[in-house]
């Protein structure tokens, strides 16, 4: 059954914040655009080029005030460890990351492939009044592409028809 449409669920959670273990919740992003993209696991191959990507947009992303938050079932002492490792993240994760070791941030948004007890690749849009806009979900070898995401929600918040490949500042079609 498709979310979209529906008010995101309310969430509270644990998170990576900057080095820090944190609590945020679904309040902290009341009256906001936000991507809530999740990953399968930590120590992956796939997973650090979509968090590194992500990273990398956080100032477009946020020039068009929308928050981008990550999620995987991994706890926050391997979201920390991993995201240490300078060889594979160069620069720091600042934006938040969601460890959902309990499963139930994943479950409340219907992305947890719960045989292997991991989130699928899934990304979810939710607009300024907290209804969600549009979800994608990958089997795991696939990663996504966070400019897409972007240009998505760019389109959302643009108010207008918008053709395929449109981008920020095109006119609306119709």
């Amino acid at each position: 059954m498709s979310m979209i449409g529906q008010k995101a669920p309310a969430w509270t959670a644990q998170a990576y914040v900057n080095g820090e273990e944190k609590t945020i919740s679904s309040k902290d992003y009341e009256g906001k655009w936000h991507v809530i993209y999740w990953y399968p696991l930590d120590f992956t191959f796939v997973c650090p080029t979509e968090i590194r990507g992500f990273e990398a947009m956080l100032g477009d992303f946020r020039e068009d005030g929308i928050e981008v938050i990550g999620a995987s079932t991994d706890s926050f002492f391997s979201h920390k460890a991993w995201f240490a490792d300078r060889e594979t993240f160069s620069k720091a994760i600042t934006h938040p990351v969601v460890a959902d070791t309990n499963h139930e941030f994943s479950s409340a948004f219907g992305v947890l492939k719960s045989d292997a007890g991991v989130a699928y690749r899934a990304t979810i849009i939710v607009d300024d009044q907290g209804v969600i806009r549009s979800t994608s979900v990958n089997d795991l070898a696939v990663g996504r592409s966070p400019k897409e995401v972007l240009r998505t929600v760019q389109a959302f918040q643009s108010g207008g028809l918008c053709a395929a490949d449109w981008e920020k500042g095109e006119a609306h079609v119709g």
